[in-house]
């Protein structure tokens, strides 16, 4: 061991910092892109129930969620504005074209569904992009699901109604 401490003064030396045995060295990984045939990347998102598969390639913006356009397939303007919010924060707004399909849960599911998939379809497409969308918090999977009925309960938590007589 040739990093060996001897004596109470080279342990204070050690501790301050003025000779430190190993530096410690930051690691950069080094990610590629991923693509398939036809330039498009491709990833799987995940909200509640829904299960959402999206492959995104360069175009001009056109979202397509089973078939539909985003307006017709998410009516209102709010579940539009969260399946914006990927390409908003990653800055490249109306540079690529999203093909998704999407099944189980409800509307709102479906939408965060979308957009985790577009968020993590987006890193898989240009690693540098990945920054951004992880401080933002669209490449965690958000766990929170719909709790079970439990027996002897009127719902998950709620008691049936407690009567005296």
């Amino acid at each position: 061991m040739a990093d060996q401490v001897n004596s109470l003064e080279e342990l204070g030396q050690v501790a301050e910092g003025v000779e430190a045995p190993e530096a410690v060295v930051e690691t950069v990984i080094n990610r590629e892109p991923v693509r398939d045939g036809l330039g498009r990347s491709y990833a799987t998102g995940k909200r509640k129930d829904a299960i959402a598969r999206v492959w995104i390639k360069p175009g001009s913006g056109k979202v397509t969620v089973n078939g539909k356009d985003m307006p017709v397939y998410f009516a209102r303007p709010v579940l539009q504005m969260i399946l914006r919010q990927p390409f908003q924060v990653a800055g490249v707004v109306d540079q690529f074209d999203v093909m998704a399909t999407v099944k189980g849960g409800g509307l709102s599911g479906q939408a965060g569904a979308v957009k985790h998939g577009i968020s993590k379809a987006l890193q898989l497409y240009d690693p540098s992009l990945r920054p951004s969308l992880k401080a933002a918090g669209f490449l965690t999977r958000d766990s929170r699901v719909v709790e079970r009925k439990k027996y002897g309960k009127a719902k998950a938590r709620k008691s049936f109604q407690f009567s005296k007589r």
